[in-house]
């Protein structure tokens, strides 16, 4: 039973491989991203709409803990801004550091660091496409081709929370 429950996410997963095409009345209401997977998952009403491949920090396994580790957190998130001006085409902001990521740091003696994104290729690189996705390459955001972060722009508000898991 266990195995076909999983066949079953599994192949729900495939079906929505990509968010490509939502209908204009699509609000993202979460986002789920699991980092060892390399994708990001959209949720709508609890239901499963669309997913990315995504790049990460580059040294992406373990939760950020400190400024300038090249880690992407870990933990529950919101997005806090939306900036269509970006050196990263456009971004969505992420709320880190929360209150445990800075105590954590502040245990550690140094700063949790903070202005992590959910981005798109740095300006004038967009032709990479889905190239992006071969090796993990941010200083701890979360990558997506420019095709994808403007659909995510156009369907997502802020306030949306984003949960990261390993």
């Amino acid at each position: 039973m266990r195995t076909l429950l999983t066949l079953a996410v599994v192949l729900l997963v495939a079906a929505c491989n990509t968010a490509e095409g939502f209908p204009r009345n699509v609000v993202i209401d979460s986002i789920a991203v699991h980092k060892r997977a390399h994708k990001m998952y959209l949720f709508e009403d609890g239901r499963l709409v669309g997913s990315y491949d995504i790049a990460l920090g580059r040294d992406p396994y373990g939760a950020k803990r400190v400024k300038g580790d090249c880690k992407t957190p870990e933990g529950l998130y919101y997005i806090n801004g939306k900036n269509p001006n970006s050196d990263y085409y456009k971004n969505l902001g992420i709320s880190y550091p929360n209150a445990e990521d800075r105590y954590v740091a502040k245990r550690m003696g140094k700063s949790p660091g903070g202005d992590i994104k959910i981005h798109g290729m740095p300006n004038g690189k967009g032709y990479l496409g889905a190239v992006h996705t071969a090796s993990d390459w941010t200083l701890g955001c979360i990558a997506l081709t420019n095709e994808q972060i403007d659909e995510l722009f156009y369907h997502v508000e802020v306030g949306t929370p984003i949960k990261i898991v390993p």
